[in-house]
């Protein structure tokens, strides 16, 4: 593989020039600049079934080799978002992942993403700290299949006494501690081994800083969430990154789109969320014709009542928190329609902005594994699962440099 470097200067260059193809949001814009300049591809998507939909959302590769018929630069998309695999192999995962018997309040997706990341750090020299632990499922992996004592941080008191009582149960060499991680002085056991496995946002950005700052001698993470941050726009951790040509400015918008996928979730969560999506891309065309303004207004989510009582409930919702007056007459079931509508457009023009998701991903991970590496530390980085297991799979493994 070519080295961190070169592969973060490469994306910055490749998502700078395509910015207008995935910085646009379909959501709230019904036709995306993109559209006029690439209006043969804009009509190749919009003409996809449904069944093309859902295989080519769940292989972007398949869906980039396709598009770079109109997009030449996406014919080496599959290299450009290849990682190295990280995983021992099924035997070994299958070794470091908790019986179920001993997994208790434990989901089977979470136990085996535990086991798996587990797996990928074996063995383990120094005791971890798992970082934002909740009731110590990982914590507990660790503490079994490295055969060491873990600390688990967690603010969540509740958490913290139900995992506590679980490692008291099964006997597990693990004490959690109920303690705020962004804490500005919040303490470290020596010589500690830093563990996160879906720290979000700000709080794995503040384990990546605390971990370089006290020369713990080992970082192991992997991220979660990169929009849940207080800052407005994302500032690189690498001195690489700060400096880049570019001068390329993630949003917290942006950042969501690293994270949008809903390969592991449920059948019933995927048809509330398209159902919700519908209702607002209804109620957005319904503003936009009652104001005579093209322009998007953001909703909060709406209270869970609403899901029981229609469209119709949802638009008055809607329109009273946003001060709009509905008069008399609307006919609400030619607006559901619009949404339904949008809703299938929105879905194929997301395809395209959807091949920039890993890319997006990469870049962010690949500046964590700069800083780390411009701080002292020999560096691994890849996948510790499949993306069926988890989209995010990604394991960025940092230990101090040996002299």
């Amino acid at each position: 593989m070519l080295p961190f470097s070169h592969r973060w200067q490469h994306l910055d260059d490749w998502l700078w020039q395509h910015r207008g193809l995935w910085q646009p949001v379909p959501f709230a814009e019904p036709a995306p600049s993109w559209t006029r300049d690439w209006p043969a591809l804009a009509a190749w998507l919009g003409q996809l079934d449904n069944t093309h939909c859902e295989v080519y959302e769940k292989q972007p590769e398949r869906l980039a080799e396709a598009v770079s018929h109109w997009l030449p630069a996406l014919s080496d998309y599959a290299a450009m978002v290849s990682v190295p695999d990280l995983s021992p192999g099924p035997p070994d995962v299958g070794a470091a992942t908790l019986a179920e018997r001993e997994a208790v309040d434990m989901p089977g997706r979470k136990r085996q993403q535990a086991g798996a990341f587990t797996a990928a750090l074996l063995p383990l020299a120094q005791s971890p700290l798992d970082w934002c632990c909740g009731k110590g499922h990982l914590s507990r992996t660790l503490a079994r299949r490295g055969k060491v004592p873990v600390i688990g941080y967690e603010w969540n008191a509740e958490l913290v006494r139900d995992g506590n009582r679980l490692t008291t149960r099964y006997g597990d060499a693990v004490t959690l501690q109920c303690q705020d991680v962004m804490a500005e002085d919040l303490p470290w056991p020596p010589k500690a081994h830093g563990v996160a496995l879906h720290a979000c946002g700000d709080l794995h950005r503040k384990l990546i800083r605390d971990a370089v700052e006290q020369r713990q001698p080992r970082l192991s993470f992997s991220p979660c969430c990169y929009h849940l941050t207080t800052t407005r726009d994302v500032v690189p951790l690498s001195f690489r990154a700060q400096s880049s040509h570019t001068g390329l400015v993630l949003s917290r918008e942006d950042l969501r789109l690293a994270v949008r996928e809903t390969v592991t979730a449920p059948a019933g969560v995927r048809a509330q969320t398209a159902r919700a999506s519908r209702w607002r891309l209804g109620f957005d065309g319904l503003q936009r014709w009652l104001r005579g303004v093209d322009e998007y207004l953001p909703l909060p989510p709406h209270p869970k009542r609403l899901a029981g009582d229609g469209f119709e409930a949802f638009c008055r919702w809607a329109a009273e928190l946003k001060g709009i007056s509905l008069p008399e007459g609307v006919n609400f079931d030619h607006w559901l329609e619009h949404g339904v509508e949008r809703a299938a457009t929105v879905r194929r023009y997301e395809l395209l902005r959807h091949l920039f998701r890993r890319p997006l991903e990469l870049w962010l991970v690949l500046d964590y594994a700069l800083f780390l590496e411009e701080s002292g530390y020999h560096v691994r980085m890849g996948t510790f699962c499949e993306r069926e297991l988890t989209p995010r799979n990604l394991l960025v493994d940092a230990a101090i440099a040996q002299p």
